[in-house]
């Protein structure tokens, strides 16, 4: 039996991070997938030719030094890889009401565009035309 998901996207928000009563780092945030919308197995595409896209939005959960990393290079728009596992989740709501919930708790985030810290930095030119051993 597996249970894996792998999403690529965008990340919604800022990452919220917390730590609970026991110690455990937390961290949230959204990650936003797209795709084209197809009608008849063909794609859509809008007056201008554009493809039209759908957007679906996916609750991410990083726990401790994933959770820091996450909060401390990820900002809103970054391009991420999450590799995980589908978690649910049942409540009752002050209504009486069952509530369920969906997300994705992360065991590996990858960057796929420059992390927050990265991104102020100058990157270094070096001349490397020395190297060239002919």
């Amino acid at each position: 039996m597996q249970n894996i998901v792998i999403l690529a996207g965008n990340i919604g928000q800022t990452p919220e991070a917390r730590t609970t009563q026991s110690g455990t780092k937390i961290t949230n945030f959204s990650l936003a997938t797209s795709r084209p919308r197809l009608s008849e197995g063909r794609v859509m595409r809008d007056e201008n030719g554009y493809r039209v896209m759908d957007t679906e939005w996916h609750r991410i959960t990083c726990f401790n030094g994933l959770g820091k990393t996450v909060a401390e290079h990820c900002e809103k728009g970054m391009k991420v890889l999450v590799h995980g596992r589908i978690h649910y989740t049942k409540w009752i709501d002050s209504m009486g009401n069952d509530r369920y919930g969906c997300e994705i708790i992360a065991e590996k985030v990858d960057f796929l565009s420059r992390p927050k810290s990265a991104e102020n930095e100058n990157p270094e030119l070096v001349d490397r035309d020395d190297e060239i051993p002919f």
